[in-house]
């Protein structure tokens, strides 16, 4: 199982992204718990997640996550911006286990 947690500004289009994540982890048989959060929130979350995202529009933010993240051992990276605008839930999920097997 793996727990990918998106993080955003108001979370609109970023739910949307995690519909679509799902549905391509569904019909892959890959075991997932996607999720968005407020990056306000990502402290409370980052212990139980395994991957984070940040969506394009608060990749000001990626320095600041990483401080969070990476002492404990989640990786963390900024959406494409095209994948985001495209709602390409496979792109973004490729991304994300690309991120936990490095």
């Amino acid at each position: 199982m793996i727990k990918i947690g998106l993080f955003c500004a108001a979370g609109m289009s970023t739910s949307m992204l995690v519909e679509k994540m799902k549905a391509v982890a569904s019909e892959r048989g890959i075991e997932a718990e996607i999720a968005a959060y407020p990056e306000s929130e990502m402290e409370t979350y980052v212990n139980n997640i395994d991957v984070a995202l940040l969506g394009p529009q608060v990749k000001y933010l990626l320095s600041k996550g990483k401080q969070i993240c990476e002492p404990k051992g989640v990786p963390i990276d900024v959406i494409n911006t095209v994948d985001y605008g495209m709602m390409n839930g496979a792109k973004v999920l490729d991304h994300s286990l690309k991120l936990v097997n490095k």
